[in-house]
């Protein structure tokens, strides 16, 4: 793994302004249809849709968006979201995107580190989860080795094509 210098890289909550660049990562990583939900077909998000999303995340106290830079430019970005349900409302969890060539070299954790910072210091969050590809066996290496624990899966929740399905692994970590 190559890592880049720690003091190169800025974990910041994201404005914005950051909404075309998040988009352009989120769309290059859909493009490579490994490990997401959504196929390049279905995905027509818009700048200004991309803004709107970040603007409500950021009048929402259960809720947040960070962003990774290295050299003023946004490498990737991590999004907690939250269940406006009561009885919810003390968890919810988190997705990640990184830039292909920005991968490998420690920005996930700084990311997912910043995310659980926040919650820690957030009085409505207790829980933190997500949802991980089976086949996402370095994202799972990492989520284990920041102490998040594997609390079920969904068999066969993913159809890739007519013979292939992959689960998706339901992990947590309390704050």
């Amino acid at each position: 793994m190559n890592m880049l210098p720690k003091e190169k890289i800025v974990i910041r909550t994201a404005n914005t302004k950051d909404a075309p660049r998040i988009l352009q990562i989120e769309r290059e990583v859909v493009s490579e249809e490994t490990f997401l939900i959504t196929s390049l077909e279905e995905f027509d998000k818009t700048v200004d849709q991309q803004s709107d999303w970040i603007e409500n995340m950021i009048h929402n106290d259960r809720e947040t968006m960070l962003v990774a830079e290295y050299s003023g430019q946004v490498v990737g970005w991590i999004v907690f979201m939250s269940q406006n349900r009561i009885r919810l409302s003390h968890t919810g969890s988190f997705g990640m995107m990184i830039e292909k060539n920005f991968r490998n070299m420690g920005i996930g954790k700084l990311l997912i580190n910043g995310i659980l910072d926040w919650a820690e210091v957030n009085p409505c969050i207790e829980k933190v989860s997500l949802g991980v590809f089976s086949t996402n066996k370095r994202a799972i290496a990492l989520y284990k080795k920041m102490g998040f624990i594997e609390e079920g899966r969904k068999v066969r929740e993913f159809k890739i094509s007519d013979t292939e399905y992959v689960d998706d692994v339901l992990m947590y970590k309390l704050v």
